[in-house]
């Protein structure tokens, strides 16, 4: 019994001292930094956890799109939707003044496209049009609400559409909001298969590893070809030179087929896009080092 006592002592010192060291490390990337940055880091396997303003409810921007994907599923998993419908995108559907890749591509819309494409379009491309297609399809804020609460995910809102947050002032943007610490257990629990089907969590785990935006963000320092899941969330900046948020958040795959997943929210933040961008790689880079000692 004093063996394993002694075991578990030393497990739990071992666990300390890489909190510590990590601690010392993103510490030193947010020095100095004219933002609030939120991460939080879950081990799956093995449970490590750590948070750097974890429990601030922090706005998310896109980063909303993987919960609304999420909801859009679980109607899928219901048989109320399917991924092979048909979805009519209107030209009136596609802003101008937005991010919208669907849009350069189909700029006359008055297109049939399946479900399974918005919701790639949604997620991958990040493409805020496609994604209040979405959002208008399954019922808005109270059906992500209503779904994300059953499911046991703390410290979440959503309120506003991405056309709403466009047209409403930017204080519209901190309605939709969500801790890190929330965001990394939420991810785990998709991991888990506590949110949808296997067939469902399979299919969005896949479109997420493709995701094509923040290449300058938690991808950006890991090995070539390393499994990262991940929903990406940026404000741009008002006019007072704030950046509401620039976010990242995913679930990293290691080179011994473990996993981790990471949050991290730059938020209001008076630097540069490159200076917010290179704090969320560089404490990617951290965690990922950490991790592989």
């Amino acid at each position: 019994m004093k063996k394993i006592g002694l075991f578990f002592l030393l497990v739990s010192s071992l666990a300390i001292a890489q909190k510590s060291a990590l601690e010392k490390k993103i510490n030193s990337i947010t020095q100095n930094k004219k933002a609030t940055v939120g991460v939080s880091v879950l081990g799956f396997e093995n449970n490590f956890q750590y948070s750097k303003n974890g429990d601030q409810k922090l706005p998310m921007l896109s980063v909303f799109k993987f919960h609304i994907a999420c909801a859009a599923l679980d109607l899928v998993d219901k048989g109320k939707l399917s991924l092979n419908q048909k979805v009519f995108i209107h030209k009136t559907d596609l802003k101008e003044k937005t991010w919208s890749p669907f849009r350069e591509k189909y700029p006359a819309g008055n297109i049939e496209i399946t479900l399974n494409e918005v919701i790639d379009y949604t997620v991958a491309f990040s493409d805020n049009n496609l994604c209040d297609v979405l959002w208008k399809l399954i019922g808005g804020a109270k059906t992500v609400q209503q779904f994300m609460n059953a499911k046991g995910v703390k410290d979440f809102q959503v309120k506003y559409n991405e056309q709403e947050m466009h047209e409403k002032s930017w204080e519209s943007l901190y309605e939709n909001y969500s801790t890190t610490n929330s965001a990394v257990s939420a991810l785990k629990k998709f991991y888990d298969g506590k949110l949808l089907s296997k067939k469902s969590t399979d299919y969005l785990m896949q479109i997420m590893t493709g995701t094509k935006t923040g290449t300058n963000k938690i991808v950006e320092q890991l090995p070539k070809n390393t499994p990262v899941a991940h929903k990406t969330g940026s404000s741009g900046k008002n006019n007072k030179g704030l950046t509401i948020a620039e976010n990242d958040m995913g679930i990293i795959t290691l080179p011994n087929g473990k996993h981790y997943a990471i949050a991290v929210f730059v938020n209001n933040s008076t630097e540069t896009e490159a200076v917010n961008c290179k704090m969320v790689s560089d404490i990617s880079k951290a965690v990922w080092d950490d991790f592989n000692k």
